[in-house]
């Protein structure tokens, strides 16, 4: 009996020591279950298995390919992983901030020797001259404080109508069009930032600015640069054959620095002069209590970044938000007759709108919703970085991991919008359907937001009320694609044409200025 009673434990201890190993082997699977990823090559990785195009189709490729709306790629030692859907950036990017708010930034931008550009907010990690940065941008930046704004924005709004009036019809109005809207942007954020009033289109502080913010979305991309894919290349000396890139970058830095001093020290000028005008810059350098504490050193280093976030935030997505409108009004001549016809009926067929209409305008609302998911300007949006060891759904996502937000796979999910390659407002009409997550997410969404949703409005519907776009008579329709693999989406240059919609709406334009 005793032997038979030893004998049953015995089998007893044995199963559960069988379970316990296959229960320790099966969630042991679960958490160390690797995420989707494409065929690997020793040493080099996934490159060679990145489908080829701008990044971030190649990514929403893939992901197809995959069948899996996360996938990993290994690059050279850096583990990257894409969301392509609106859930797994939820869950990470917005549920989890806490652990996916660091920033990675690519050797072009971060190396000494190269761009050398960690210290532009969007750049910086998650640590406290980034939160000192965010305090100052929310301060002017909130739902509240950018009203004091928006007389300014309807005034610059009024001129950039007035300047397209100037544009000679028999022009290809493309790059003169994008120019005007550059430069009226950028009129906006350098008196809000410095209190510098633009002189023109050949200002020299908004042209090194401008080629300065496009350089950074250009170096930003994996593989516009053979450094970023192969870090250890920043050693390679000069006189290397294939290292032209290295002298790119040197002379990137250097016209990086004079955009970065030039308004900053005029700035400085015209507080010692007694003569600047009120700005964000000229504030925090007369004793703000958020630039209190500071030496000079540091000061200087901190507010012209600062100066320069504000020029970009509400200069290069917003102006390349403005050009997809007019290609979406071009190929689409029926939804801008119906924005029109509700400003008609709304505003009145001779009133340019202003900032209190928008409500009163749900129709071209839901235009300026569809252009920033139709096109997303940051279709990759920028890399987060995790913090610490996490799990995801069973994938293990190890600490320094990159995570890239694929905005454009969001955009053309075919559950969250019917046809979603067709530009159709009316999709918003259903409260359901979500609003592409174009301003980032968590602790490190846009902190630009709602100027630069104001700024869209009030463009897109004083455009409306005063201009027609179309397609050139005779001429197909354009085709409508991106111009370069760059972190900002612009588009190439296309067709078309416009003019005032009556000579009532060119004399409003010019009587809007008295």
């Amino acid at each position: 009996m005793a032997g038979a009673t030893t004998l049953s434990c015995g089998a007893l201890l044995f199963s559960s020591l069988v379970l316990l190993h296959l229960y320790r082997q099966e969630n042991d699977s679960q958490e160390s279950k690797s995420i989707p990823s494409p065929r690997a090559f020793p040493l080099i990785g996934n490159i060679f298995s990145i489908p080829p195009g701008v990044e971030h189709i190649a990514y929403t490729t893939l992901g197809k390919l995959l069948k899996s709306d996360i996938i990993s790629l290994r690059l050279f030692g850096h583990n990257i992983v894409i969301l392509n859907s609106s859930t797994a950036t939820s869950d990470l990017l917005e549920k989890r901030s806490a652990v996916y708010s660091d920033r990675y930034c690519p050797p072009m931008i971060e190396e000494p020797s190269l761009l050398d550009w960690t210290t532009i907010t969007p750049s910086l990690g998650y640590n406290d001259l980034w939160r000192h940065h965010r305090r100052i941008l929310n301060n002017w930046l909130n739902s509240r404080a950018v009203t004091q704004f928006h007389r300014q924005q309807e005034e610059q709004t009024h001129i950039l109508l007035k300047r397209l009036l100037e544009v000679p019809p028999t022009a290809q109005p493309f790059d003169r069009v994008k120019d005007e809207i550059f430069f009226s942007m950028a009129s906006s954020m350098f008196r809000v930032a410095y209190g510098y009033r633009l002189k023109d289109a050949q200002d020299s502080f908004f042209i090194k600015a401008r080629l300065t913010l496009h350089r950074l979305g250009e170096a930003a991309m994996f593989t516009n640069f053979l450094v970023n894919v192969f870090p250890f290349l920043k050693y390679a000396p000069t006189w290397m054959p294939g290292t032209n890139w290295k002298r790119t970058a040197r002379q990137w830095r250097a016209d990086k620095e004079q955009a970065l001093n030039g308004p900053y020290e005029w700035t400085k000028a015209q507080i010692a002069a007694g003569t600047s005008e009120p700005s964000v810059i000229g504030a925090l350098l007369q004793g703000h209590a958020l630039a209190s504490g500071l030496s000079s050193a540091e000061k200087d280093g901190c507010l012209r970044e600062i100066g320069m976030v504000f020029y970009a935030g509400g200069t290069d997505t917003s102006s390349n938000a403005l050009i997809v409108f007019i290609a979406a009004m071009v190929l689409h001549p029926e939804v801008q007759a119906k924005a029109q016809a509700e400003i008609d009926a709304t505003l009145g067929p001779t009133v340019l709108p202003v900032m209190s209409d928008r409500d009163r305008l749900p129709y071209v609302n839901r235009l300026i919703m569809e252009v920033l998911r139709w096109h997303p300007i940051l279709p990759t949006a920028l890399p987060h970085v995790c913090f610490q060891d996490d799990v995801y759904r069973g994938y293990e996502i190890k600490k320094g991991t990159i995570l890239l937000g694929n905005i454009w796979a969001i955009s053309r999910d075919e559950v969250a919008y019917h046809n979603p390659d067709v530009f159709n407002p009316e999709r918003f009409e259903d409260p359901n359907v979500p609003q592409a997550p174009v301003f980032g997410w968590g602790r490190r969404k846009c902190p630009g937001i709602h100027y630069a949703d104001y700024s869209l409005f009030i463009t897109i519907a004083s455009l409306l009320a005063t201009f027609t776009f179309s397609k050139v008579q005779g001429k197909e329709v354009p085709k409508v694609e991106a111009a370069a693999n760059s972190a900002i989406t612009e588009l190439k240059p296309f067709d078309f044409e416009f003019s005032p919609r009556s000579e009532k709406h060119r004399r409003i334009i010019l009587d809007s200025l008295h």
